[in-house]
Parts: structure tokens; C-alpha cells; sequence
């Protein structure tokens, strides 16, 4: 899951994504710079500027925002 979530903060343009836990709670990754990865754990930076230190063991999910894609020009 990890590796998975690194490649999505890496992604240019970034597309903001969701990181469900398996006890149902949820972390919206903004930007780039609202997540880090420390070891097996991530870090999340809420809005309210405090953090989630976030165990890879229990995260059970991603997804992401598809209406803030970027259009593709024809």
C-alpha cells in the first residue's frame, strides 16, 4: 500500500486521493505536500495543521479524486 501511495504523490500532475483505514476512517491527501512517508507509516497534515501518523498495516484502501483530473485536450 505503500508503494502505492508514494506513486500517487509523485504523480504529476498531483490528483488528490483519499486513504481509507480498516476501521473506517478516512484521510483526504490534498496535496503533495499533506503526506509523507516514514517508514512503514505515513503522515497526514490535516487543514487544521495537526497530523496522523497512519500504520501501513491498517490502511485498507485509496481512491482518488477523479473530478479533479485535468481535462485532456483533444
Amino acid at each position: 500500500m505503500i508503494g502505492d501511495i508514494r506513486k500517487l504523490r509523485e504523480k504529476r500532475p498531483f490528483l488528490p486521493f483519499t486513504i481509507h483505514m480498516a476501521d473506517g476512517r478516512k484521510f483526504e491527501v490534498k496535496t503533495p505536500d499533506h503526506f509523507l512517508i516514514v517508514g512503514t507509516r505515513g503522515v497526514v497534515l490535516n487543514d487544521d495543521e495537526t497530523i496522523e501518523i497512519l500504520p501501513a498495516l491498517l490502511m485498507s484502501g485509496i481512491t482518488t479524486d477523479v473530478a479533479a483530473m485535468p481535462e485532456k485536450s483533444a
